[in-house]
C-alpha cells in the first residue's frame, strides 16, 4: 500500500509540473495572459510584445514575434501552435 501511495504522489507531482499552454491571441491578450500561455516567454518579453503591438499595430502573422528582442526562432517554433492571430 505504501508503494501505491508513493506512486500516486509521484504521478501527481509529475502532472502538476507540466504547464499546458492554451492558445492565445497575441493581438488582444494582456502581457499576463501571454506570459502564462507561451513557453519561454516571461513577463518582460510579454510586456515587450504588447509594447511592440502598441507601437507597430496588430500582428499579421505569428512569426512576427521574432521581431521582438529576446524572442528568437526557437521560441517561435516552440509556441507557434499556441499563437493566434485574429
Amino acid at each position: 500500500m505504501k508503494i501505491i501511495n508513493t506512486l500516486v504522489v509521484v504521478i501527481a507531482f509529475f502532472f502538476s509540473s507540466i504547464t499546458l499552454a492554451a492558445p492565445v491571441n497575441i493581438n488582444t491578450a494582456t502581457a499576463e495572459e501571454i506570459a502564462e500561455a507561451l513557453n519561454g516567454i516571461g513577463m518582460a518579453k510579454a510586456q515587450a510584445l504588447v509594447a511592440y503591438r502598441t507601437e507597430n499595430g496588430m500582428f499579421t502573422s505569428a512569426e512576427q514575434i521574432v521581431n521582438i528582442r529576446g524572442i528568437g526562432q526557437a521560441t517561435f517554433e516552440k509556441n507557434k501552435a499556441d499563437i493566434l492571430i485574429k
